[in-house]
């Protein structure tokens, strides 16, 4: 195959998932106490996209399924000096720093949506998590906000990642153009 040749890599129910979460993500970020029916169904949202995620990384095509991607720290520290040295491997699909990254990003937004709950429990007496006590509201209100800005901070780390893999691939597109 030409190496010119364009590979779909994400599928359209993957690329229709992340477009949705990032939508779900910030209206549910942005709306907070201002809107709390906003939030609460935006967080409802994100948790449907989150089990939805689950299923299609045991049944989704190659490139979206865990077992193809998913790798151990050692793996990902490897790639990440490599990458700082130029000799970096390319990856078809997620590299084992962007792979770590997805793990990271789908555990704090899946602990930002369960700290969501108990904190509507607690609070409102409302949701799946109503029967949690209102004594520990207040634990569960620093733990959510925790893990939406942890969320949030990974999301800049995950665009970070796919801007320099984008542009090393294109370096190397490019010094390869100059070579032949």
């Amino acid at each position: 195959m030409n190496a010119k040749e364009f590979i779909k890599v994400w599928d359209l129910p993957l690329r229709i998932f992340h477009w949705l979460l990032v939508v779900a993500f910030f209206t549910a970020y942005l709306t907070e106490d201002n809107l709390l029916t906003v939030h609460v169904w935006a967080g409802y949202v994100v948790g449907g996209l989150l089990l939805f995620r689950l299923v299609w990384g045991f049944i989704g095509n190659e490139y979206a399924r865990f077992a193809n991607f998913l790798c151990s720290p050692a793996t990902s520290i490897a790639y990440l000096k490599d990458l700082i040295n130029g000799k970096a491997k390319h990856y078809t699909g997620y590299n084992p720093v962007q792979a770590a990254i997805i793990v990271l990003l789908l555990l704090s937004l899946l602990m930002t949506v369960a700290t969501g709950l108990a904190v509507y429990g607690a609070d409102k007496g409302a949701g799946p998590l109503a029967f949690i006590l209102g004594s520990y509201e207040h634990l569960w209100e620093i733990a959510h906000e925790f893990f939406a800005k942890f969320a949030l901070m990974v999301v800049g780390v995950h665009i970070i990642s796919v801007a320099v893999e984008n542009i090393m691939r294109h370096k190397k597109s490019s010094d390869s153009d100059v070579s032949s």
